[in-house]
């Protein structure tokens, strides 16, 4: 989950997009009638007060909602984008997009970039800052990229890496003319290399046991890089405090102070709207309702990457069955769920097609659509013909047990409550009885990371532009990443063919083709997306909906 950290993907968990609402209506879909008004592409516009560096003030602090993550690698498979967003205000933004995905380096770590091809295989040399040094005063240099490789790239299965796409492609990586250059060789192509050393290790937080172990509740900042490093971390709290990095060598940061304060949302709104916070999201149509108007700030709204989606446990007894799982997908009024969480927000938005491209970006299809149908009807007669049969009390039977599906609800909000309910309501119309199983926030890693669930409702911010990057964390079946366990060996080999194609647009018809196919697992079931729609004290610079572009921490500020 966003300063281009190496993650394709950052995990969230399903959180308020919009206000409460009803329960889903019986018999037909209200789909027609929400499809017929929804527009084709979801928002691209970008709302942050872009500013450049010179119109930003000296001093001032920056306070926000949020706090650190149980593991605070981005590269560990069980960070969340709360770890990427800490992590990038005391670690390297070496490589970052812009709001529509175009690739920018950042001069301060790498000074050269140099892609060729020859003899199909691709060699990017990336010529490191001479200044750039970690704040413990190892320098900067082809280690911390061999570093970053070896533990991403699957060789020792002991890493519990988010994610190996495109680092498995990668044969070497060595020293240059000198050590402040590395060369990175490829076996064949890979349009998106980009995104794999957006930020990269200290070689000490390389090893197994660091990369694993050492950021758990803890920050490194020795280990660390950047204009800001820790001033105060505090485990009690949750409490964060960043400040100027006196061992930085680019332009120093504008900010005095940058902190983040341990907040839930609804008490977020609340500290921002007695002036405690300087930004804060509007996560439904009530908090927006609440900030909308202050004096001395302005709401900005725009598009998002991200996508929520509900994920089915393959691994679950009663959801190992496809038949059950494909029945209950076609009973999914996808609209009426769209509908419960933008309520109150004046927002529309094509239902999302597919895990691994937005509406908004080139080479978008929906995939979803090609696969799937909302059909109650259909959904009966599969379950009939999977020899589940209606019971006395309406609830299907098959070899003496019932049709009982778990749905874990995290939290206490009221949207994630109605949306249950709806959920609830639509699976009651096919025989289907959902049971909802309550969990704490604070449990959404370890449900995800033991797999303890049938089904659950959670979300994910695309971390750079490019699909076949990060195509293979949602379907492959041996990465971890993919928290539903589908997938077949030979899909995951046309999977990874998408990612040594060279040409991207290519690669994208490619891609749509292959997530058709994962998409017929029915392990897997885009909802919707939503807006990024946030309350911001009026001349806070470089900060809001920003879709693909995360500003460096040295940008944001205060404008003159």
């Amino acid at each position: 989950m966003r300063s281009r950290l190496a993650l394709p993907i950052a995990l969230i968990a399903a959180v308020s997009v919009a206000a409460t609402a009803c329960q889903s209506s019986s018999g037909k879909s209200s789909s027609d009638a929400a499809a017929k008004d929804a527009p084709k592409a979801a928002s691209s516009v970008a709302d942050y007060n872009p500013q450049p560096y010179d119109n930003i003030k000296d001093g001032g602090t920056y306070t926000t909602a949020g706090t650190f993550d149980d593991q605070g690698n981005p590269f560990n498979v069980n960070a969340t984008l709360t770890a990427s967003r800490v992590w990038s205000w005391y670690n390297a933004d070496a490589i970052t997009y812009s709001p529509t995905g175009e690739v920018q380096y950042n001069p301060d770590y790498y000074s050269d970039v140099k892609v060729t091809v020859e003899g199909g295989h691709q060699k990017v040399v990336l010529t490191i800052n001479p200044k750039a040094v970690f704040n413990d005063g190892t320098p900067i240099d082809w280690t911390a990229i061999e570093a970053t490789w070896k533990a991403n790239n699957g060789s020792d299965k002991a890493y519990s890496a988010s994610t190996t796409a495109g680092y498995d492609g990668i044969t070497s990586v060595e020293k240059g003319v000198d050590a402040k250059q590395a060369v990175i060789t490829f076996k064949g192509v890979d349009a998106s290399w980009s995104s794999l050393f957006t930020t990269f290790l200290h070689p000490k937080a390389a090893t197994v046991d660091n990369f694993n172990q050492a950021y758990v509740k803890k920050a490194h900042p020795e280990w660390g890089a950047g204009p800001y490093t820790v001033g105060s971390w505090d485990e009690h709290s949750g409490n964060i405090t960043f400040v100027r990095n006196p061992k930085w060598w680019g332009k120093k940061g504008k900010l005095d102070k940058r902190v983040y304060v341990n907040l839930e949302s609804a008490a977020a709104v609340n500290a921002f709207k007695n002036g405690q916070l300087d930004y804060t999201s509007a996560v439904d149509a009530e908090s927006l309702k609440q900030i909308k108007g202050l004096a001395g700030t302005e709401i900005r709204s725009g598009g998002s990457p991200f996508e929520y989606s509900l994920n089915f446990n393959t691994k679950s007894p009663i959801l190992s069955e496809k038949a059950v799982r494909q029945a209950i997908q076609e009973s999914v009024d996808r609209p009426q769920i769209a509908k419960i969480q933008f309520q109150g927000l004046d927002y529309k938005e094509p239902l999302p097609g597919s895990a691994v491209l937005h509406s908004f970006q080139k080479g978008y299809q929906d995939n979803v659509s090609a696969v799937l149908k909302y059909a109650p009807d259909e959904a009966r007669k599969t379950l009939d013909a999977a020899g589940w049969k209606p019971g006395s009390d309406g609830v299907r039977v098959k070899d003496g047990k019932k049709l009982e599906v778990g749905y874990t609800l995290l939290g206490d909000d009221a949207l994630g409550k109605a949306t249950a309910g709806a959920l609830t309501a639509m699976l009651k119309q096919i025989g289907v009885r959902l049971v909802i199983k309550k969990a704490d926030d604070a449990d959404f890693s370890k449900i995800l990371s033991e797999r303890n669930f049938n089904l659950f409702l959670s979300g994910n911010r695309s971390m750079d532009p490019f699909a076949a990057r990060y195509l293979c964390d949602f379907y492959c079946s041996d990465h971890d990443s993919n928290i539903t366990g589908s997938g077949t060996p030979e899909l995951n080999k046309e999977i990874t063919a998408t990612t040594e194609i060279a040409d991207l647009d290519a690669q994208n018809t490619a891609v749509n083709k292959v997530e058709q196919k994962a998409l017929q697992e029915y392990a897997f079931l885009p909802l919707f997306s939503g807006p990024s729609t946030y309350g911001v004290k009026k001349g806070l610079a470089n900060v809001g909906a920003t879709i693909f572009y995360s500003p460096l921490p040295e940008t944001i500020g205060w404008q003159k």
